[in-house]
C-alpha cells in the first residue's frame, strides 16, 4: 500500500474517532457538554444538532455517495474544529488540542483523498 492511502485512511479513521468521541459525549454526557457551552458562551439547543450533523457528515465522508455532499462534509468539519479551537483557547480550559488534531486529520483526509478516491 503507498503512502497517500495509508495516510488517507489513517486520518480519516482518526477524524472518525474523534468526532464519534464527540458524538457520544453530546448524547450521553450531555450535563458536562451543557456545561461547556454555557461557559464559552454558545447556545445551548445547538447540542443535539450539532451531533447528528457530525454523523451525516461522517456517512457522507465514509459512504462516498456525492462528491458535493462529500466537499460540504469535510467543509463542516474543518469550520468546526477551528472553531473549537478558537472557543477552548479563548475560554482557556486547556481543551483545544482535540481540535487541532482534528484540524490536522481534516486537513490530511480531505487532500489525499483527492489522490486516493478518483
Amino acid at each position: 500500500m503507498n503512502l497517500k492511502k495509508i495516510l488517507f485512511w489513517a486520518s480519516t479513521v482518526l477524524l472518525t474517532a474523534i468526532m464519534c468521541f464527540s458524538v457520544y459525549n453530546y448524547f450521553f454526557n450531555h450535563g458536562m457538554i451543557r456545561e461547556f457551552f454555557v461557559n464559552m458562551g454558545y447556545p445551548t439547543y445547538l447540542i443535539y444538532p450539532m451531533a447528528v450533523a457530525k454523523i451525516l457528515g461522517l456517512l457522507a465522508i465514509w459512504g462516498n455517495f456525492s462528491k458535493w455532499l462529500k466537499e460540504w462534509a469535510y467543509a463542516g468539519f474543518f469550520f468546526n474544529s477551528i472553531l473549537a479551537f478558537f472557543a477552548h483557547y479563548m475560554v482557556s480550559d486547556g481543551e483545544h488540542m482535540g481540535a487541532v488534531l482534528a484540524f490536522i486529520f481534516v486537513l490530511t483526509s480531505y487532500f489525499s483523498e483527492k489522490e486516493v478516491r478518483r
